[in-house]
């Protein structure tokens, strides 16, 4: 009879593993097609600014979410590579290909990087946690100063998405623009934009975003256990 209830709750406790991780892949999916949807939105909303050798694309402010979810790689991975097919002003298979996978690459980078910044948070909340409601000068000032550590993990996880899109797509676009074989002043001149644009929206939209949802249950699923 022992043996028929521990084979029971055996049993029962494996369903339930299995049963959360099917939940949490589940999640994860979805978290990644809403992201690759809303890239795509953005990117085609705003086409006009996202597809030429001078570009302010807006989605790309995206691509700071991998900081935190890993869910986001394949999501703006797919969205960059829906925008880069629906291209009002096509740039052809290059662009389709090597843009995508630059941002596949840079997605990935984001999250690796952004390990320390993951440890780093799940440090500060378990230190808040434990030093209960009641706040000591010297709790206050530990909070200040795991922040400032904080912010500098932040702004070095973010760096993939700006330097891989300024050194690739900013290499092959003036290959695509021009009838002829571009000189290297047109090529740096085009790094250099991207580099530009791509650290406004990634620094001025991202990472704002970012320090809003790394508080969230969502960002705290995901960095509390990794």
């Amino acid at each position: 009879m022992d043996r028929q209830v521990k084979g029971n709750g055996r049993q029962g406790r494996v369903f339930s593993s299995v049963k959360a991780r099917s939940f949490h892949a589940l999640s994860a999916l979805i978290q990644s097609a809403l992201i690759a949807a809303l890239y795509l939105v953005l990117t085609v909303a705003t086409s006009f600014m996202s597809f030429q050798a001078v570009q302010l694309r807006l989605a790309e402010a995206l691509t700071a979410l991998p900081a935190l979810f890993p869910s986001a790689i394949l999501g703006v991975f797919v969205g960059c590579l829906l925008s880069n097919l629906l291209n009002p002003s096509p740039l052809g298979i290059v662009d389709i290909i090597a843009g995508s996978a630059t941002t596949l690459v840079a997605a990935y980078l984001t999250w690796a990087l952004g390990n320390p910044l993951r440890q780093a948070l799940a440090r500060r909340l378990r230190e808040e946690n434990a030093s209960g409601v009641v706040e000591s000068n010297s709790v206050k000032r530990n909070r200040v100063l795991a922040r400032k550590r904080i912010f500098p993990l932040t702004l070095f996880a973010l760096l993939p998405p700006v330097v891989l899109n300024a050194l690739v797509v900013g290499f092959y676009i003036p290959f695509l623009i021009s009838e002829n074989t571009p000189d290297i002043w047109l090529i740096i001149g085009t790094m250099g934009s991207i580099f530009l644009s791509q650290a406004l929206v990634v620094y001025g939209l991202g990472l704002p975003l970012i320090k809003t949802l790394e508080l969230t249950p969502w960002a705290k699923r995901i960095y509390l256990v990794d």
